[in-house]
Protein backbone atom coordinates (compact mmCIF):
# COMPACT_ATOMS: atom_id res chain seq x y z
CA UNK A 1 0.00 0.00 0.00
CA UNK A 2 1.30 3.45 -0.69
CA UNK A 3 2.32 5.78 2.02
CA UNK A 4 -0.08 8.16 2.49
CA UNK A 5 1.40 12.06 2.19
CA UNK A 6 1.03 12.38 5.90
CA UNK A 7 3.06 9.30 6.88
CA UNK A 8 5.72 11.08 4.59
CA UNK A 9 5.57 14.30 6.04
CA UNK A 10 5.78 12.42 9.07
CA UNK A 11 8.89 10.34 8.17
CA UNK A 12 10.62 13.55 7.37
CA UNK A 13 10.05 15.20 10.89
CA UNK A 14 11.22 12.34 12.58
CA UNK A 15 14.80 12.49 10.79
CA UNK A 16 15.03 16.06 11.21
CA UNK A 17 14.27 15.59 15.07
CA UNK A 18 17.44 13.22 14.91
CA UNK A 19 19.50 15.67 13.52
CA UNK A 20 18.21 18.67 15.90
CA UNK A 21 18.66 16.15 19.14
CA UNK A 22 21.90 14.41 17.40
CA UNK A 23 20.43 10.80 18.22
CA UNK A 24 20.18 7.22 15.86
CA UNK A 25 17.09 5.69 14.66
CA UNK A 26 15.96 2.47 13.23
CA UNK A 27 16.18 2.30 9.53
CA UNK A 28 12.49 3.87 8.39
CA UNK A 29 12.33 0.60 6.03
CA UNK A 30 11.79 -1.37 9.32
CA UNK A 31 8.77 0.24 10.32
CA UNK A 32 7.60 0.87 6.05
CA UNK A 33 9.16 -2.31 4.37
CA UNK A 34 6.58 -1.51 1.39
CA UNK A 35 8.35 1.90 0.57
CA UNK A 36 8.87 2.40 -2.78
CA UNK A 37 11.87 4.65 -4.62
CA UNK A 38 9.74 7.06 -5.06
CA UNK A 39 8.29 7.67 -1.77
CA UNK A 40 12.27 7.34 -0.67
CA UNK A 41 12.57 10.51 -2.37
CA UNK A 42 9.38 12.21 -1.24
CA UNK A 43 10.60 12.10 2.47
CA UNK A 44 14.08 13.61 1.44
CA UNK A 45 12.22 16.50 -0.77
CA UNK A 46 9.24 16.66 2.75
CA UNK A 47 12.64 17.08 4.70
CA UNK A 48 14.13 19.63 2.56
CA UNK A 49 11.33 21.90 2.21
CA UNK A 50 11.13 21.51 6.36
CA UNK A 51 14.75 23.23 6.18
CA UNK A 52 13.85 25.71 3.41
CA UNK A 53 10.61 27.01 5.49
CA UNK A 54 12.88 27.30 8.39
CA UNK A 55 15.45 29.46 6.42
CA UNK A 56 18.00 27.34 5.17
CA UNK A 57 19.22 27.59 1.90
CA UNK A 58 19.73 25.06 -1.13
CA UNK A 59 23.14 25.73 -2.17
CA UNK A 60 23.53 22.37 -4.54
CA UNK A 61 23.60 18.79 -4.49
CA UNK A 62 25.54 15.51 -4.41
CA UNK A 63 26.07 12.05 -5.53
CA UNK A 64 26.51 8.95 -3.24
CA UNK A 65 26.83 5.28 -4.45
CA UNK A 66 29.12 6.26 -7.18
CA UNK A 67 31.01 3.04 -7.55
CA UNK A 68 30.11 0.96 -10.23
CA UNK A 69 31.31 -2.13 -8.00
CA UNK A 70 28.80 -0.74 -4.96
CA UNK A 71 26.25 -0.15 -7.36
CA UNK A 72 26.13 -3.98 -8.74
CA UNK A 73 26.73 -5.05 -4.74
CA UNK A 74 23.29 -3.31 -3.85
CA UNK A 75 21.25 -3.91 -6.74
CA UNK A 76 21.09 -0.62 -8.53
CA UNK A 77 22.13 1.02 -11.95
CA UNK A 78 22.51 4.60 -11.05
CA UNK A 79 23.64 6.61 -7.93
CA UNK A 80 21.73 7.68 -5.20
CA UNK A 81 21.09 11.89 -4.62
CA UNK A 82 20.81 14.41 -1.91
CA UNK A 83 20.57 17.85 -1.09
CA UNK A 84 23.37 20.71 -0.13
CA UNK A 85 21.96 23.30 2.26
CA UNK A 86 24.39 26.13 3.53
CA UNK A 87 24.03 25.32 7.06
CA UNK A 88 26.18 22.02 5.98
CA UNK A 89 28.92 24.09 4.85
CA UNK A 90 32.50 24.22 6.89
CA UNK A 91 34.57 27.18 6.75
CA UNK A 92 38.27 25.96 4.68
CA UNK A 93 40.54 25.58 7.68
CA UNK A 94 37.41 25.88 10.33
CA UNK A 95 35.97 23.53 13.20
CA UNK A 96 32.81 20.72 13.03
CA UNK A 97 31.43 20.48 16.17
CA UNK A 98 31.83 16.57 16.95
CA UNK A 99 28.72 16.82 19.03
CA UNK A 100 26.57 18.02 16.54
CA UNK A 101 27.27 14.58 14.70
CA UNK A 102 26.03 11.08 15.27
CA UNK A 103 28.96 9.10 14.26
CA UNK A 104 30.42 10.99 11.14
CA UNK A 105 32.80 9.60 8.42
CA UNK A 106 34.21 11.48 5.91
CA UNK A 107 34.76 11.18 2.11
CA UNK A 108 37.56 12.80 -0.73
CA UNK A 109 35.52 14.58 -3.69
CA UNK A 110 35.72 16.46 -6.31
CA UNK A 111 33.20 19.42 -6.28
CA UNK A 112 32.00 21.16 -9.81
CA UNK A 113 30.41 24.64 -9.69
CA UNK A 114 28.09 25.41 -12.10
CA UNK A 115 28.73 28.90 -14.36
CA UNK A 116 25.23 28.37 -16.19
CA UNK A 117 21.85 26.13 -15.78
CA UNK A 118 22.15 22.36 -16.80
CA UNK A 119 18.89 20.36 -17.12
CA UNK A 120 17.92 16.95 -18.35
CA UNK A 121 16.87 14.78 -19.58
CA UNK A 122 19.49 13.19 -21.81
CA UNK A 123 22.67 15.50 -20.16
CA UNK A 124 25.75 13.88 -21.40
CA UNK A 125 29.86 14.13 -19.73
CA UNK A 126 30.55 16.81 -22.24
CA UNK A 127 27.78 19.35 -21.46
CA UNK A 128 28.38 18.99 -17.00
CA UNK A 129 31.94 20.14 -18.36
CA UNK A 130 30.71 22.53 -20.78
CA UNK A 131 28.37 23.47 -18.16
CA UNK A 132 31.19 24.02 -15.43
CA UNK A 133 32.75 26.80 -14.02
CA UNK A 134 35.41 25.51 -12.02
CA UNK A 135 36.42 22.15 -10.03
CA UNK A 136 37.68 22.06 -6.35
CA UNK A 137 38.49 19.66 -3.51
CA UNK A 138 35.88 18.64 -1.01
CA UNK A 139 35.54 16.67 1.66
CA UNK A 140 32.15 15.77 2.63
CA UNK A 141 30.97 14.72 6.30
CA UNK A 142 28.31 12.09 6.21
CA UNK A 143 26.64 10.88 9.12
CA UNK A 144 23.61 8.73 8.95
CA UNK A 145 21.01 9.01 11.17
CA UNK A 146 20.36 5.34 11.40
CA UNK A 147 21.57 3.32 14.39
CA UNK A 148 25.43 1.47 14.13
CA UNK A 149 25.41 3.20 10.19
CA UNK A 150 23.45 0.08 9.58
CA UNK A 151 20.18 1.14 6.56
CA UNK A 152 19.06 -0.13 3.07
CA UNK A 153 19.32 1.48 0.45
CA UNK A 154 15.75 3.05 0.26
CA UNK A 155 15.77 4.16 3.87
CA UNK A 156 19.40 6.31 3.54
CA UNK A 157 17.68 8.22 -0.13
CA UNK A 158 15.18 9.29 2.48
CA UNK A 159 17.87 10.14 5.19
CA UNK A 160 19.14 12.71 2.01
CA UNK A 161 22.33 10.36 1.52
CA UNK A 162 23.26 10.76 5.16
CA UNK A 163 24.25 14.49 4.15
CA UNK A 164 25.74 16.31 6.95
CA UNK A 165 28.24 18.99 6.27
CA UNK A 166 31.26 19.41 3.76
CA UNK A 167 34.26 22.05 2.86
CA UNK A 168 35.59 23.15 0.03
CA UNK A 169 39.15 24.29 -0.33
CA UNK A 170 42.63 24.33 -2.21
CA UNK A 171 42.71 26.45 -6.09
CA UNK A 172 40.01 26.04 -8.27
CA UNK A 173 40.52 25.46 -11.74
CA UNK A 174 38.33 25.29 -14.77
CA UNK A 175 38.17 21.81 -16.27
CA UNK A 176 39.41 21.92 -19.49
CA UNK A 177 42.85 22.23 -18.10
CA UNK A 178 42.69 19.02 -16.01
CA UNK A 179 41.76 15.20 -16.78
CA UNK A 180 39.78 14.42 -13.75
CA UNK A 181 39.80 11.19 -14.40
CA UNK A 182 43.20 10.70 -13.39
CA UNK A 183 43.35 13.07 -10.88
CA UNK A 184 44.78 11.43 -7.70
CA UNK A 185 43.83 12.28 -3.91
CA UNK A 186 45.45 11.80 -0.68
CA UNK A 187 42.96 11.80 2.66
CA UNK A 188 44.88 12.07 6.06
CA UNK A 189 43.57 11.99 9.77
CA UNK A 190 45.99 13.34 11.75
CA UNK A 191 48.96 13.80 9.73
CA UNK A 192 48.32 10.05 8.73
CA UNK A 193 47.57 9.12 4.76
CA UNK A 194 44.50 6.68 5.49
CA UNK A 195 42.95 6.76 2.36
CA UNK A 196 44.11 7.14 -1.59
CA UNK A 197 42.49 7.22 -5.28
CA UNK A 198 41.64 8.62 -8.04
CA UNK A 199 38.77 10.35 -9.77
CA UNK A 200 38.29 7.30 -12.20
CA UNK A 201 37.06 6.10 -9.07
CA UNK A 202 33.60 8.05 -9.23
CA UNK A 203 31.74 5.99 -12.34
CA UNK A 204 34.56 6.06 -14.46
CA UNK A 205 34.50 10.03 -14.49
CA UNK A 206 33.32 12.20 -11.72
CA UNK A 207 31.50 14.50 -14.29
CA UNK A 208 29.66 11.22 -15.43
CA UNK A 209 27.64 11.53 -11.37
CA UNK A 210 27.02 14.98 -12.69
CA UNK A 211 25.50 13.94 -15.54
CA UNK A 212 23.38 11.37 -13.77
CA UNK A 213 22.54 14.06 -11.14
CA UNK A 214 20.88 16.28 -13.70
CA UNK A 215 18.96 13.82 -15.65
CA UNK A 216 17.59 12.94 -12.30
CA UNK A 217 16.75 16.61 -11.28
CA UNK A 218 14.78 16.66 -14.82
CA UNK A 219 12.74 13.62 -13.80
CA UNK A 220 11.50 15.66 -10.69
CA UNK A 221 10.98 19.20 -12.46
CA UNK A 222 14.31 20.64 -11.67
CA UNK A 223 17.55 21.43 -12.85
CA UNK A 224 21.09 21.91 -11.79
CA UNK A 225 21.61 26.23 -11.55
CA UNK A 226 24.51 28.55 -12.17
CA UNK A 227 26.46 28.90 -9.01
CA UNK A 228 25.46 25.81 -7.76
CA UNK A 229 27.84 23.07 -6.15
CA UNK A 230 28.12 19.15 -6.47
CA UNK A 231 29.53 17.14 -4.45
CA UNK A 232 30.47 14.28 -7.43
CA UNK A 233 30.73 11.04 -5.20
CA UNK A 234 33.70 9.48 -2.89
CA UNK A 235 36.74 8.70 -4.48
CA UNK A 236 37.58 6.42 -1.35
CA UNK A 237 35.70 4.59 1.55
CA UNK A 238 34.30 6.61 4.17
CA UNK A 239 36.92 6.95 7.43
CA UNK A 240 34.91 7.40 10.93
CA UNK A 241 36.69 10.73 12.73
CA UNK A 242 36.07 12.05 16.29
CA UNK A 243 36.57 15.06 18.10
CA UNK A 244 39.87 16.71 17.94
CA UNK A 245 41.02 15.11 14.88
CA UNK A 246 42.37 17.15 12.67
CA UNK A 247 41.36 15.96 8.39
CA UNK A 248 43.61 17.04 5.33
CA UNK A 249 42.56 16.36 1.23
CA UNK A 250 45.23 16.53 -1.29
CA UNK A 251 44.23 16.64 -4.79
CA UNK A 252 46.42 16.74 -7.38
CA UNK A 253 46.72 19.79 -9.67
CA UNK A 254 44.11 20.73 -6.58
CA UNK A 255 45.92 21.88 -3.60
CA UNK A 256 44.84 20.78 -0.17
CA UNK A 257 41.61 21.91 1.97
CA UNK A 258 41.56 20.72 5.68
CA UNK A 259 39.92 21.73 8.82
CA UNK A 260 39.46 19.74 12.15
CA UNK A 261 36.79 18.24 14.32
CA UNK A 262 36.57 20.30 17.81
Amino acid sequence: MPLERSTIEALARHLDSCVKEVRDTEKLTDQHPEMSWEEAYAIQEAWRALALAEGARLVGFKAGLTSVAKMKQMGVETPVFGYLLDRFAIAEGGEAAAASLIHPRIEPEIAFVMKKRLAGPGVTLAQVLAATDFVIPAIEVIDSRYRDFRFDLKSVIADNTSAARFVLGGRARPVEALDLRTLGVVLSINGEARAFGAGAAVLGHPAAAVAELANHLARRGEALEAGQVVLSGGITEALAVAAGDHVLLEVAELGTVGFRFS
